[in-house]
């Protein structure tokens, strides 16, 4: 009989199959509030450049490419928003959930031609 990773010492993680409904409603939080802190970026930097309207670029490459390329949440399919790419997958997908500090990065852009 081959002892169990418990009666060995070693520790048994545990990671839930689907992203829990608490886990979602955080991360539709902290996306939303992305897309918010984007958009007064952009509007300061419109008012202290003194661009007339809005949709114009800023000059700030990093802001405009966050402001117009950038997905927001309410345009990204559910697929997008709750799994990543991972090339070691079986449909080349993954939960978001199960990749390490999935709370601080962003995983709005997906690989090219994928």
């Amino acid at each position: 009989m081959l002892p169990s990773l418990v009666r060995t010492g070693g520790y048994v993680w545990k990671f839930t199959p689907h992203i829990t409904s608490t886990q979602r409603a955080n991360l539709k939080k902290r996306m939303l509030q992305v897309d918010e802190n984007i958009q007064q970026i952009y509007q300061g930097l419109i008012k202290t450049n003194k661009i007339e309207t809005q949709g114009k670029k800023t000059g700030y490459e990093k802001i405009d490419h966050l402001k117009f390329e950038f997905p927001k949440f309410n345009q990204m399919s559910s697929r997008d928003k709750y799994t990543t790419f991972s090339r070691h997958s079986r449909d080349y997908r993954k939960p978001i959930h199960r990749v390490p500090k999935w709370t601080k990065l962003s995983f709005r852009e997906n690989p090219k031609h994928f």
